[in-house]
């Protein structure tokens, strides 16, 4: 079992104006990503992954964009992401919290 103390554990930044925590265990993995210095006039370039990902936006407001498509979402919204498509986002608010999980593990990310 594992915990994350929100204000117990350093961020990781990962770019300029995003940071990133981290929880696993075998099979799956959570991050919680933190937006800051919107809104943003462009996405941020896009990535894929092998990975399956769902994620729920706990604050703020962005555009997701998957296969050429805006989604404009909000907080309490959720999306998916099957492996291997490009996909990013881009910061509709002055900040953004995404809590994305997956599975496999990344890797990359421990």
């Amino acid at each position: 079992m594992s915990i994350l103390y929100d204000d117990k554990e350093t961020p990781r930044e990962i770019a300029p104006g995003v940071s990133r925590k981290i929880i696993h265990e075998k099979n799956i993995l959570t991050a919680v990503i933190d937006f800051t210095g919107g809104p943003k006039d462009e996405a941020d370039p896009p990535h894929s992954h092998p990975h399956e990902q769902i994620t729920f936006v706990a604050e703020g407001e962005i555009f997701f964009i998957l296969e050429g498509r805006k989604n404009r979402l909000k907080a309490g919204d959720l999306f998916s992401v099957p492996p291997d498509l490009p996909h990013t986002v881009q910061l509709l608010s002055k900040t953004a919290r995404l809590v994305d999980s997956f599975t496999p593990v990344r890797e990359d990310f421990l």
